[in-house]
């Protein structure tokens, strides 16, 4: 395996795995040692002094956003409903350029009332995307394994390829591929330039038997890689992704109702644990680390 030339600031947590005030969440993540951040809308809009603070809040920290999540349902609409959800896109836009980030994060369509026309999907993805280049921000599509008719990264990529837009690109969840199984090598249609965010989780059991138990896991039980049932086939992704030419992000995707209620640098240092093992063993790259820091696994 090649030598790995990049460092451990490749790798961002979640605020969704931490409980508390958006400036705890930050302080957190910043002294166990990372550089990046995804953030929620939650985190803006549910800021006691409003968006204005928040957005102060994530510049003082020094940390850099990794992206904005998440648009959810927004695809395949038509008539009042899609005007509708024009209108949430582009306040997730305006709160997304707010922060200086650089990336949206949209989730593939769960709505009943959405059409599976192709077509479809790929003009309002155009649409969106076009409404982003003025604001510099990518939009990273993401294949949920409980959509309705886009529920693998290949289908994602399909309709990415055909609305041919610079700025959208692939947002590629591996919580998301295991539960549906999907073979590593489907990787290979991949173009690395367009996958703009890899987001990683594990979890504790080796199948999922319904798409119900998927969405529960999903929403309540990840958690960070090297702590579930799956740590092989994560390595294996994440060699993966980086012998294809990945250079991106990675953010650790982590929903789990028992991190929610334990202290957040206890958190955060379970999530630092998981970036080293990913950086220092997996893709065999030597980090100076100060000693205080390095976790025994």
């Amino acid at each position: 395996m090649s030598h790995y030339s990049g460092n451990i600031d490749d790798f961002g947590m979640d605020t969704i795995s931490l409980a508390g005030p958006l400036e705890a969440k930050l302080k957190a993540v910043r002294e166990a040692g990372f550089t990046q951040i995804m953030l929620a809308a939650k985190d803006l809009v549910t800021h006691p002094d409003g968006v204005d603070a928040a957005v102060a809040a994530v510049r003082a920290s020094g940390l850099r956003v990794t992206g904005f999540q998440v648009l959810r349902d927004f695809e395949g609409l038509s008539g009042h409903l899609h005007d509708y959800k024009m209108d949430i896109a582009k306040s997730m836009l305006e709160m997304c350029h707010a922060l200086g980030c650089r990336l949206l994060l949209i989730c593939s369509s769960t709505s009943v009332h959405a059409t599976s026309d192709k077509a479809a999907l790929v003009r309002d993805l155009r649409k969106l995307a076009m409404l982003a280049i003025p604001m510099n921000i990518r939009i990273a599509y993401e294949a949920l394994s409980w959509g309705r008719t886009v529920n693998e990264f290949p289908q994602a990529w399909d309709i990415i390829c055909e609305a041919d837009m610079p700025n959208l690109g692939l947002g590629f969840d591996s919580f998301h591929m295991f539960a549906t199984n999907t073979s590593l090598d489907e990787l290979d249609m991949l173009d690395p330039a367009k996958v703009f965010l890899v987001q990683l989780a594990d979890f504790m059991w080796t199948e999922i038997k319904s798409v119900e138990e998927r969405i529960a896991t999903a929403r309540h039980f990840r958690v960070f890689p090297g702590e579930g049932v799956h740590s092989e086939a994560l390595a294996q992704l994440v060699v993966k992704l980086h012998s294809l030419g990945y250079r991106g992000d990675y953010s650790f995707e982590v929903f789990n109702d028992d991190y929610q209620q334990m202290p957040l640098p206890t958190v955060a240092q379970r999530a630092w644990r998981s970036a080293l093992w990913l950086g220092e063993d997996v893709l065999r790259r030597s980090v100076p680390l100060p000693n205080q820091i390095r976790l025994k696994r």
